[in-house]
């Protein structure tokens, strides 16, 4: 019997009918129409028959037993979130720190700063690191802008440790910055005319121990302190006697001879004269006034020449002596007694040197 194609379709479709019912009453939860290898995307027709209760079986493929368990079908994976996109936030200067929180825009290249985008200063003297030439600055002192101590007089110690600010330019200073006072007088070096003044003497305003009597020789050295101005002196501030009266040595009215009582006291000059070698020594006759002037004149030379030859008898260099008389010139006492004319016929002994 020849089948017509419009039977053929009309059992196949019935055929078809009944068996997706089946296949559905069997294993509905399992089956999947979808069939890549159809053209339709679905699986139908003689392709239905061919897969019914075989998901996924391609239209070539051997058909599925008809006692086979179907199987679960794993769903599909859902596709991949795509990245998100980063945008990296502005920073204009370079230094790590974004724009929107940058305290401090527009930092140098390189420099080390901070969480808000500010030079670095680690001892906090207001000078960032990367211009501090004097780091490590004590806390509170004043600086330059080179973040170094000010030192307003220049004299090599910071105003923190001055003591003596405002010295002079130039002047030395100890580590206190006062100027120094070498052999301390309280006078400094600069103004010091007498430096190594010994420790504990009194100076005036140059430095110079004080000379309260003028005479030469320092109070600290003066042993006749008060001494009369110009009167000369010795290494102890003592005067000088420059005029010796010998008194003693005195001379009968009108005679030049040395009377016997003069000789202790003319030995004992002697004695002086011989320890003291480099002095050299006038001897000066006098006279009262009796008699006329160019008489007494005389004899006062003579009364001198007495005593010099005396001395140079005792062995007194006569290089050293001199002999002179000056008469009744120089009294020392009254002439209208005779106490005072005899001390008025003295010789003295002049110091020359």
């Amino acid at each position: 019997m020849r089948i017509t194609p419009s039977v053929s379709n009309t059992l196949c479709a019935a055929l078809l009918t009944a068996g997706a019912f089946a296949g559905q009453a069997q294993a509905a939860p399992y089956y999947d129409p979808s069939n890549a290898a159809s053209s339709t995307g679905n699986t139908i027709g003689y392709e239905l028959y061919n897969t019914i209760g075989c998901p996924g079986k391609g239209l070539l493929e051997p058909g599925c037993a008809t006692n086979a368990a179907a199987k679960p079908v794993a769903a599909p994976k859902p596709a991949p979130a795509p990245a998100p996109v980063v945008v990296a936030p502005v920073d204009s200067d370079g230094d790590g720190v974004p724009d929107s929180i940058d305290q401090c825009p527009g930092t140098p290249a390189g420099v080390k700063v901070d969480a808000k985008g500010c030079p670095i200063d680690s001892d906090g003297d207001g000078v960032p690191d990367y211009l501090d030439k004097c780091p490590n600055t004590p806390a509170g002192a004043k600086v330059d802008a080179n973040g170094c101590e000010l030192d307003s007089d220049g004299d090599g110690v910071v105003d923190r440790l001055d003591k003596c600010p405002n010295t002079p330019a130039g002047a030395k200073v100890d580590a206190n910055g006062c100027e120094l006072d070498s052999d301390g007088d309280g006078v400094v070096d600069r103004l010091d005319k007498c430096p190594d003044t010994p420790a504990g003497a009194k100076v005036d305003a140059n430095g110079c121990e004080l000379d309260s009597d003028g005479d030469g020789v320092v109070d600290r050295l003066d042993k006749c302190p008060g001494t009369p101005a110009g009167t000369k002196v010795d290494t102890n501030g003592c005067p000088v006697i420059t005029v010796i009266n010998l008194k003693g040595v005195n001379f009968d009215n009108d005679q030049a001879s040395l009377r016997p009582d003069a000789i202790a006291i003319l030995d004992q000059a002697v004695s002086t004269l011989k320890e003291n070698d480099k002095v050299k020594v006038e001897v000066a006759g006098h006279t009262d006034n009796r008699s006329t002037a160019a008489h007494n004149l005389d004899l006062s030379q003579r009364r001198a020449r007495a005593v010099m030859d005396y001395f140079v008898a005792r062995g007194v260099d006569a290089g050293r002596l001199s002999a002179k008389g000056y008469g009744q010139a120089q009294p020392i006492a009254d002439n209208e007694t005779d106490a005072g004319r005899a001390q008025n016929r003295r010789v003295e002994l002049r110091i020359s040197n």
